[in-house]
Parts: structure tokens; sequence; C-alpha cells
């Protein structure tokens, strides 16, 4: 833990994030709007399709 939880967080998003952008192993950019997206997993089948009637 840093030493104090704000001050901490701030100096690691301004001297190492940028590092692992320039790396490759940090995103700057999502591929979809959920977290499910984000991890790139399949979206399972709905349980109720087939009991809805169109």
């Amino acid at each position: 833990m840093p030493p104090y939880l704000t001050g901490g967080f701030d100096a690691f998003a301004e001297h190492v994030v940028p590092i692992l952008r320039a790396r490759g192993l940090f995103r700057t950019e999502y591929a979809g709007t959920t977290l499910r997206d984000h991890f790139g997993l399949p979206r399972p089948a709905s349980q109720y399709r087939s009991q809805v009637s169109a």
C-alpha cells in the first residue's frame, strides 16, 4: 500500500501507466461496453429466450 492512498494512485497513474502503455501492457481503449466484453467472454444464451412468444 502507498503511504497515502490518493497520492500513491496519482503517482502510479502519472509515472507507471504511460510506461505500461508504451510497452503494450496496459489498455488504451476497451472493445465493448460491458465488463463481459472487456474480458472477451462470450455472452451466455438466455434460459428464457425459448419461453418468449413473438
